[in-house]
């Protein structure tokens, strides 16, 4: 059958041929002669996976018509824009959001007293899985998010299993809250607890913690008072926080359960057999939850009475008995959709409940079950179609807790630990080969993916690399642990050492320390020299970069020296005495920077290591002028930029980008020394331009404070007002430090 045919064509092709009427396909579908009708005369274009699963069965199709069928299917259903998720989201309203007045009103009301001496700024919304919190928490922040003009924030913390660790969620909130990266490295833990309750007070946001585990998960994220509200919700009433208000959540009333059933049905249907809606309604323990998982079915088995849906129920009675008794009453809800799958998408939610990710998008279907991402896709929204899996509106998936850990029991159940194993291996050797060849991008002598790649997800561009590696970093980063874990040391390095230029793209992410502090113990566990110099230089960048550690970085770098000279490789011993020289730059040791610098500059020769060269000699200018020789620091510098322009420059791509910009931004740093302003403004200006267009922003920042600098010495104030500006424009993004320069330069500035 030619692709290309609408999906009712293809249908009304196979039933014709079947020799069926719709009303003996219908009877045996179990889907209705009016939506076979609609389906096959293109009123409805996008049929639900489950339907089409349904239709095949009734047409008794051979497994190629089948996937011919769902083909149609998937064609005809739109795709779904691809954003990057992060773990903080503003947040988004449920749609057919029904009853609750009473608790809608309480927490409207805590809103108005946050910040007066009457309220508190913390209220706790607790009950049992199922009972509409976080649902509750949404609809209130959607609501009200006008009254909070700082913004409105939801943190997932995951409490049911593998809850978030509360320093995580920290950093996570105070970089929605625009702290940047650079600021967050000079605290603790402590002083980011402080820095959170500070903000809190000043500003008025709203802020909702989901799914709490625990008062001790929680604490650090409130606020003593302010003008903030924070709603937590919890299965635990979290009794041992103090001034907080409290909500206790239950299941709905009957009627308000039965409304919703109408709003998720239609009016029309739904009344037709009130009855029979409102024994469902009692049948899933009127828990909001329950209820959307039951009334699924019905949506999708369009053909079915609520009737029939009342007698399965029924059948269910040993399980559905739980619905009254407790957590396991969602359990039951779960066990009535999951039974009705396909058994690839049962097998599906088995797998994804091992992906270790608050969300993810197809390939890791793909990879966990060994098919293509089309496929996986089909299948992951025909648990979307039964409420089991959620898509969002950045075109990834959601498993919640709770049927993560439903999915989990089945997969032990029903899969052999080996089975298991292997699953867990597909998605760990994705995950960190996709991770390879996406740092590899950035790193000179490979670039694009080989030829031979196959990959499940694009990365045809450097951007779409880079887009992955910030996107899945919470997955990959879990396979490295993993990996590390289970003592596969070759697989550690070798994720670990693509991302060698990556970082400098992506600085301040939080965890690159951890990362080179495993790939250094790897390659110590491998007992290999060269490869415990490579990542011990890589451990001391993070110390000295990431977390301003920097005598241990001097350290990692002394280490790291040791054992390139054992692997008798010069151009590892160079970059172990550059690593060391950046960290003397951050402490002030201007004469060790220039003997370690002319050091690794002879290595790097010896070595014919072109891009280690440009990096030693950048230092060795840079500790020149910190000596006080800003006329031999510029000769240096401009040698760098000689050697990029000449027409066989070996070094090219984003090494060469990364090393423009340090370098025309050194120029701007050695004019400025040397008091020719305008030459300085106008290297600035470029290093700019070009920090710009590599994405650097950290490094735009830098030379925006330094143009403006040196456009206040030329007297130019309306236009070092403009740069100093745009650093503010920045916002923290830019770096506490140049923001606070930028803020003291402008109040130094005559009014306008």
């Amino acid at each position: 059958m030619s692709g290309e045919k609408s999906f009712g064509v293809v249908l009304r092709g196979l039933r014709q041929r079947g020799r069926l009427t719709m009303e003996e396909l219908a009877e045996a579908s179990g889907v209705s002669v009016r939506a076979i009708g609609d389906m096959e005369r293109g009123r409805s274009r996008v049929p639900q996976r489950r339907t089409v699963v349904a239709l095949a069965e009734g047409l008794e199709l051979a497994d190629t018509e089948r996937e011919a069928l769902l083909a149609a299917a998937r064609a005809a259903r739109p795709t779904r824009a691809v954003a990057v998720a992060g773990t903080v989201v503003p947040p988004r309203s449920v749609g057919d959001f029904t009853g609750r007045s009473a608790e809608l009103a309480l927490l409207r009301e805590a809103a108005e007293r946050a910040g007066t001496d009457e309220g508190a700024s913390v209220s706790v919304v607790s009950g049992p899985p199922g009972c509409g919190k976080t649902t509750l928490a949404l609809k209130v922040a959607a609501d009200l998010a006008a009254e909070f003009p700082d913004g409105c924030f939801v943190v997932d913390l995951h409490g049911v299993e593998g809850p978030v660790d509360p320093g995580e969620a920290l950093l996570k909130l105070l970089k929605a809250l625009g702290v940047s990266d650079r600021r967050l490295a000079q605290e603790d833990a402590q002083g980011r607890a402080g820095l959170l309750r500070a903000l809190l007070c000043e500003r008025r946001c709203l802020v909702v913690l989901d799914n709490a585990r625990d008062e001790g998960q929680v604490r650090a994220l409130l606020p003593a008072g302010g003008r903030s509200l924070v709603l937590i919700t919890s299965r635990r009433p979290l009794t041992g926080l103090e001034d907080v208000d409290r909500l206790a959540l239950t299941e709905m009333a009957q009627a308000e359960a039965v409304e919703l059933l109408r709003r998720i049905l239609g009016e029309e249907r739904a009344d037709a057999e009130a009855e029979s809606v409102a024994r469902v309604a009692e049948l899933c323990g009127r828990l909001p939850l329950a209820l959307r998982v039951a009334a699924n079915w019905l949506t999708v088995r369009s053909g079915w009475s609520v009737d029939h849906l009342v007698r399965r129920l029924a059948d269910e009675e040993r399980r559905l008995g739980a619905l009254a008794a407790g957590d396991v009453r969602v359990e039951a809800a779960f066990e009535l959709s999951y039974r009705q799958l396909t058994g690839q998408a049962a097998r599906m939610l088995r797998l994804l409940s091992l992906v270790p990710a608050p969300d993810m998008t197809a390939a890791y279907g793909a990879a966990l079950s060994s098919i293509g991402v089309f496929e996986a896709e089909d299948v992951m929204e025909e648990l979307v179609e039964a409420g089991l899996l959620q898509a969002t509106f950045t075109g990834r998936y959601q498993l919640h807790d709770l049927l993560r850990l439903f999915a989990r029991a089945r997969l032990s159940r029903e899969e052999t630990p080996g089975e298991q194993e292997a699953a867990e291996d597909r998605l760990r050797t994705w995950l960190l080969a996709t991770a390879a060849v996406a740092g590899r991008w950035y790193k000179p002598g490979y670039g694009a993916p080989p030829s031979s790649w196959r990959g499940l997800v694009p990365l045809e561009t450097a951007e779409e690399a880079r887009a992955w590696l910030q996107s899945e970093a919470p997955a990959w980063l879990a396979a490295l642990r993993s990996a590390a874990g289970r003592g596969e040391h070759t697989r550690v390095t070798e994720t670990a050492d693509a991302m060698d230029w990556f970082v400098d793209l992506w600085v301040f992410w939080g965890h690159w320390p951890e990362v080179f502090h495993l790939s250094s113990q790897a390659a110590a566990a491998l007992d290999d020299p060269y490869l415990q110099a490579v990542h011990l230089s890589l451990y001391s960048w993070a110390l000295n970069t990431c977390e301003r550690r920097h005598r241990e970085a001097v350290e990692r770098a002394d280490e790291a020296l040791e054992y390139a000279r054992r692997a008798q490789d010069a151009s590892q011993q160079a970059w172990a005495l550059n690593h060391a020289a950046w960290a003397h730059v951050e402490l002030g040791e201007a004469q060790e920077v220039a003997d370690k610098s002319l050091a690794a500059i002879a290595l790097f020769e010896t070595a014919d290591d072109c891009e280690g060269w440009l990096q030693a000699v950048g230092s060795y200018g840079h500790s020149l002028r910190l000596l006080g020789r800003a006329e031999e620091a510029l000769t240096q510098h401009e040698r760098i930029i000689a050697f990029l322009d000449s027409p066989d420059c070996p070094v090219s791509g984003h090494v060469a980008d990364l090393t423009r910009n340090q370098t025309i931004g050194a120029l701007g740093s050695d004019y400025a020394a040397l008091g020719r302003w305008r030459e300085a403004a106008d290297q600035h200006r470029s290093s700019v331009v070009h920090a710009n267009r590599i994405g650097l922003t950290y490094g735009e920042s830098h030379s925006l404070v330094a143009m403006g600098e040196a456009l206040i010495e030329l007297g130019d104030t309306e236009e070092a007002r403009s740069c100093l500006r745009q650093v503010l424009a920045l916002g923290d993004a830019a770096g506490s430090r140049y923001l606070k320069t930028a803020q003291k330069l402008l109040d130094t500035l005559p009014a306008q």
